[in-house]
């Protein structure tokens, strides 16, 4: 029987929907813009998953939103090694239930957050373990649950990670990363390792986000093409530099890490939320996304703002090019609503030149 150390950052990826790329100081301002918690499902998922597998395990957890509500929600019975200090959480609470668990000799400590609280955990289980001494190094794994998610500490989904916990034989270091959330805001990211952690030995694991290379200015062009004839089709360009370049072809400078919204030659909407985009799209509308390079996630990670709500009422239109789709294999969503993965998943047609094509799998 595993005992595992639960810790869920109850505030994690709040600011995604709402178009604040991170919570990081941003709590109040998500809550104004009516962002919703995302941990709680994402934990409860997760928790579902390792109860499915191993309903006998032992789970410590921290009081209320962060573990013990989930925990007992999924069917376990945990145990509650501490309270939040206060009504509102904070990454101390986290470092504090994570120094608890380490004196517990959990066998894994299984957080739902982002990469903050993937720093939070990794720096507090170092201490802990230089505190006492043990050459013994728990492991660590994360459910994707936050508006970043760069590091190599998480599983894809929280489903995965439940089974994952459930099954791992061995462990791995691997790399926790974290981006500065004022610059990233701005336009620019500014990633640092902060630390390496042991983590179950998965598949079902992602790897740390790396640059795609290659030229995308013929992709760019065909999609600007197509959408200067589709007359009355409104365009919902996701980030990063590669639909970037479609944006740049289409005449204007969009947000580099935002969702922009197009149509007709008119920019409707620059770093748009999700409610804003909502409110922008028409009879017809197409979202254009390239994946992140070396992970493969098409949906779930830093374009949230591109809600379920928004895929159901859009075409998709995947655009990368040939070295980074070398690079990661297979294509991924987590949206957080599964019927909307399932209709995404399978073989997709990817535009990697201005005609050319390839098919790709979306798992």
């Amino acid at each position: 029987m595993r005992t595992i150390g639960v810790v869920v950052n109850p505030i994690a990826g709040m600011g995604g929907r709402v178009g604040l790329k991170g919570t990081d100081g941003k709590v109040e301002e998500a809550r104004e813009r009516g962002a919703e918690p995302r941990a709680p499902e994402r934990a409860i998922a997760a928790l579902e998953a390792l109860a499915e597998r191993a309903p006998d395990a032992r789970i410590l957890t921290y009081g209320g939103r962060m573990g013990e509500e989930y925990a007992r929600e999924a069917g376990f019975d945990p145990e509650v090694v501490g309270e939040p200090a206060g009504d509102q959480t904070t990454a101390d609470d986290t470092r504090r239930a994570v120094r608890e668990f380490a004196q517990s000799g959990v066998d894994l400590i299984l957080f739902v957050g982002g990469d903050g609280t993937a720093v939070d955990v990794t720096e507090a289980l170092d201490e802990a373990e230089a505190a006492s001494e043990s050459e013994d190094e728990i492991p660590i794994l994360g459910v994707p649950a936050g508006v970043k998610v760069y590091s190599a500490v998480f599983a894809v989904t929280p489903e995965a990670a439940g089974r994952v916990v459930a099954d791992f034989d061995r462990t791995e270091r691997r790399e926790v990363n974290d981006i500065d959330e004022e610059a990233y805001r701005e336009g620019e990211v500014r990633a640092e390792l902060k630390g390496i952690a042991e983590v179950p030995v998965a598949d079902d694991l992602q790897s740390s986000k790396q640059v795609g290379g290659g030229t995308v200015e013929s992709l760019a062009v065909g999609v600007a093409d197509d959408a200067r004839q589709d007359a009355g089709t409104t365009y919902v360009l996701g980030p990063g530099s590669t639909v970037g370049a479609v944006k740049a072809e289409l005449g204007f400078e969009g947000s580099p890490l935002g969702v922009d919204v197009w149509r007709d030659g008119e920019v409707l909407a620059l770093d748009a939320s999700a409610d804003e985009i909502l409110a922008n799209l028409g009879e017809q509308n197409v979202v254009v996304v390239s994946p992140i390079g070396g992970q493969g996630f098409v949906f779930g990670r830093g374009n949230d703002q591109i809600s379920p709500d928004v895929i159901r009422r859009s075409e998709v239109e995947v655009v990368a090019s040939k070295p980074k789709l070398d690079g990661v294999g297979v294509l991924r969503v987590d949206t957080g609503d599964d019927e909307v993965d399932d209709d995404l998943r399978g073989w997709r047609k990817v535009r990697v030149g201005r005609f050319e094509r390839r098919m790709m799998k979306v798992v």
